[in-house]
């Protein structure tokens, strides 16, 4: 969850590290700190808080030094003060760590310390973490060199068991500083007299766009002009540096004032760009010849199942709606969370997908991996080519959504609505879609950009209608098929920015119990385009406003049925149930924006959240 920079090279570090962890803010918000070193000194100033408030605290008292670290925190072990901030420092105070993830066997480690006269200043597990590596280093007989700091380095990551993203320094060895990886994101950043260790690219942007994503249980070591990428034992390791694909104004709000509308208003070029040279009219079909496999080897799968968490999950429960109309291929969506504690039935003919927009999502990751170790091949969906689950899985799509940096997503999940929506397409022309019937699923798709303008033009009557319901206790979502997904993902949005009350639910299930939260306090959005139960869903419309309960309706252009019932409308344009998805989901991020922004909520920043989820 948190954010890492580490810094060395010519310039101040303490501006560039600043800069660097403002950009990785949205990777956590509770604390935040930097370590600097000159001439054998050591400054630390760490504060609990937004970035500002580091800020603030470096503007009065600047930390000097051309190699430094910096860390973001979202609270894992210990609650949010300014002394579990990082960096931490070992029991010498020469020692600064800065640290993402989770260490599991950190009291066994604690207690050995303490019982060697170790005093612990945090309740953290990264100041432990810290100690030991101190320990080791000054327990080593031989001289104090850059060897021997990565010798003790690698001999305490070989007694830690949990993940990590780590970068430190020490006082007695200047002009480097080691990193090293499991389950949590790290990169290395390569400039012209400066290096980089970080957790996002998105920090180091206006210096660098040359990369090279670590590995799990890589050690690396960098100083102005030189690094060094090891194993964990300490051998050699291949390396690919990698040309960082966007440019730092796409990773910049622009005149947008928040990350999470510009996010919203870039939708129509996202999925655009996710279909670019993926649809071929001369075949009726998608081409993704990324998944690694041949139109026999797609014809043999004979189960689908997706595997995601949060809202890719929703995006997932669309894609099992897609697949299982357009291809007629049974297809599940799973808890990747719950996937590798499950001993979930599968043959050999099934295909599974991992989708997470970053690609680092620890629980999609470690389902991942527990699919391949069974033995089923395995592809992935995500938006960063260079990511572990990119990486480790057997082929995929790559969504070319661009950087997304609210933490709520929205670009992410229309984009992966979209890819889902191409392998359905592909999937169904392998089985039993006509040449006719492919085309109309393509004509549907290259028109989905415009009418999602369409939907974007809309936003000042959304912002109204959130101020009208500003003050309502809590609100209800319904949807039934391909509608569904979008209540469940209307509801987390509304939940995730606005921390309003919310859930979502099928439409059908308002009888077997969800009527009894009807009243005049709680809205219901009603999601309910022109399908098969569009007039099923206006007779659950009708069995709401029986019982006073206020009813805004998503649904599509033209329907005066609704206007007549429902007390508020936000009209989508008319498309095949199959797009609608997409459609419904717009003004319902739209809905969740403005509410927030009317309850003065922080929308890129909510409370409790972080972007991408590296720890369980």
């Amino acid at each position: 969850m948190c954010g890492i920079i580490g810094y060395i090279g010519r310039a101040e570090a303490t501006p560039i590290l600043l800069d660097g962890l403002r950009r990785l803010e949205y990777r956590g918000y509770d604390s935040a700190g930097v370590a600097t070193l000159l001439n054998g000194t050591m400054e630390v100033r760490k504060c609990a808080g937004r970035i500002t408030n580091l800020a603030q605290l470096v503007q009065k008292d600047p930390p000097n030094g051309s190699i430094g670290i910096g860390h973001t925190r979202w609270a894992t072990h210990g609650r949010v003060t300014d002394n579990n901030a990082h960096p931490h420092l070992d029991q010498s105070g020469k020692l600064a760590l800065i640290h993402n993830g989770v260490i599991e066997n950190v009291e066994q480690i604690r207690e050995q310390l303490l019982s060697q006269g170790h005093i612990f200043r945090s309740e953290t597990d990264t100041e432990v973490f810290a100690h030991l590596i101190g320990r080791i280093f000054d327990d080593n007989p031989g001289p104090r060199t850059q060897r021997s700091l990565m010798e003790s380095f690698r001999l305490a990551l070989s007694q830690v068991i949990g993940t990590y993203g780590i970068a430190m320094f020490h006082v007695d060895v200047p002009d480097v500083i080691l990193g090293a990886r499991r389950g949590s994101p790290l990169i290395l950043g390569i400039g012209k007299g400066q290096n980089f260790i970080v957790s996002d690219v998105s920090a180091i942007l206006a210096h660098t766009r040359e990369v090279v994503y670590l590995e799990d249980y890589d050690v690396v070591s960098i100083e102005r002009d030189n690094f060094d990428i090891r194993s964990l034992a300490g051998t050699g390791t291949s390396f690919q540096v990698s040309q960082v694909e966007f440019t730092l104004e796409e990773a910049e709000k622009g005149s947008y004032p928040h990350f999470m509308l510009k996010e919203i208003f870039e939708q129509p070029e996202a999925i655009r760009n996710g279909m670019r040279g993926r649809l071929s009219k001369e075949e009726s079909t998608a081409k993704l010849g990324g998944l690694n496999m041949s139109s026999r080897e797609l014809r043999d799968v004979e189960r689908i199942v997706l595997m995601a968490c949060g809202t890719a999950l929703h995006a997932g429960m669309v894609g099992e709606c897609l697949i299982e109309n357009l291809a007629h291929l049974p297809t599940e969506v799973e808890f990747a969370s719950e996937f590798r504690y499950r001993n979930m039935p599968m043959n050999k003919d099934t295909l599974v997908f991992a989708i997470s927009q970053s690609g680092e999502t620890i629980d999609t990751l470690a389902a991942l991996r527990e699919s391949k170790r069974k033995g089923h091949r395995t592809l992935g969906i995500c938006n960063n080519v260079g990511s572990t689950i990119a990486r480790e899985s057997d082929g995929g799509v790559y969504m070319h959504a661009g950087p997304e940096i609210g933490v709520a997503a929205t670009k992410s999940f229309t984009s992966q609505i979209t890819i889902l929506t191409l392998l359905a397409l592909l999937l169904g022309r392998i089985r039993h879609l006509s040449s006719a019937q492919g085309i109309d699923v393509i004509s549907a798709l290259e028109n989905l950009p415009d009418k999602v303008r369409q939907v974007l033009d809309l936003s000042d009557h959304i912002a109204d209608l959130a101020a009208k319901y500003a003050a309502a206790e809590g609100f209800l979502f319904f949807g039934r098929q391909y509608s569904y997904p979008i209540a469940l993902e209307g509801a987390l949005k509304l939940k995730e920015i606005s921390y309003k009350f919310a859930e979502g639910h099928p439409t059908s299930e308002l009888k077997h119990g969800i009527i009894a939260l009807i009243r005049p306090e709680v809205p219901s959005i009603m999601i309910m385009p022109d399908d098969a139960v569009f007039d099923k869903n206006i007779s659950s419309l009708e069995q709401i406003k029986a019982r006073k309960g206020p009813v805004i309706a998503v649904a599509s252009e033209g329907r005066k049925q609704v206007a007549v019932l429902a007390d508020d409308v936000i009209t989508i344009p008319k498309c095949p149930d199959f797009v609608s998805p997409i459609l419904s989901a717009v003004p319902l991020q739209l809905f969740a924006y403005h509410l927030a922004v009317k309850l003065g909520c922080d929308v890129d920043k909510p409370r409790n959240l972080a972007k991408s989820v590296t720890v369980e």
